[in-house]
């Protein structure tokens, strides 16, 4: 390739990622503004920080843990909205498929830095708008394992977070088996991206065979045992 048509190549490229990147949108609403909750997420993350870590976590999902360089691979979403909502039971909650709830209850009763702590937990509901679950055949606790093998990659995995070789099972779901995605990936580069891209249309526990070489109940036997449990 000549060296100005490379350059010309290299700009288009740049110019459909950019635009490919540029065009999701992200609203935020603040429901629950006159709430203790609702006050502490305009004081201490507000709106403008809140669709900018979107953004970088939208990115951060796409192309380091799900490895979806080509639009094609990507889930079909174009806007992503979050609502701050006073329920209670959970800290957050993704549905409809781009969005999510987020409760100012929990905003408000959080010890510690809640900025750091919005952050983590967004890396974790913005996997599942970004994922595959094989059109919900896939297992609850994986689906929820590699949403939190996310905020593990991304170093934003919280205090109490499970170390390596903890749990009972594979598919024990959140960190648990997040850090069996961890050592998976330890072996075979790539792991969780590859897996999520079999998940696309379906789900068969004989994914792990395929990509590891191994039955998933033998890889977890290997990984407990590589940590002494």
């Amino acid at each position: 390739m000549a060296p100005n048509s490379f350059i010309l190549y290299t700009l288009l490229t740049f110019s459909l990622s950019f635009h490919a990147i540029s065009a999701m949108d992200y609203n935020v609403i603040n429901e629950a503004a006159n709430t203790p909750g609702g006050i502490r997420f305009t004081n201490e993350i507000g709106i403008p920080y809140t669709k900018q870590i979107m953004g970088e976590i939208n990115n951060f999902i796409w192309f380091n843990v799900f490895q979806q360089n080509n639009p094609s691979d990507q889930k079909p979403v174009d806007e992503v909205n979050v609502y701050i909502v006073e329920f209670d039971g959970a800290e957050a909650i993704e549905w409809g498929n781009n969005n999510i709830n987020v409760s100012s209850i929990y905003l408000k009763g959080y010890e510690g830095d809640l900025k750091w702590q919005f952050t983590s937990l967004f890396y974790h509901e913005m996997t599942h708008v970004f994922q595959w679950d094989g059109e919900g055949h896939a297992p609850l606790m994986l689906v929820e394992g590699i949403a939190d093998y996310t905020k593990l990659k991304a170093g934003y995995a919280q205090k109490g977070f499970a170390v390596p070789g903890q749990g009972d099972r594979w598919d024990q779901g959140y960190d648990f088996t997040a850090r069996f995605l961890e050592y998976c990936d330890g072996i075979n580069t790539g792991f969780v991206a590859k897996l999520n891209k079999k998940m696309r249309f379906d789900f068969d526990v004989k994914y792990f065979e395929e990509l590891m070489g191994k039955p998933v109940d033998q890889l977890w036997k290997e990984y407990k045992a590589k940590y002494g449990q």
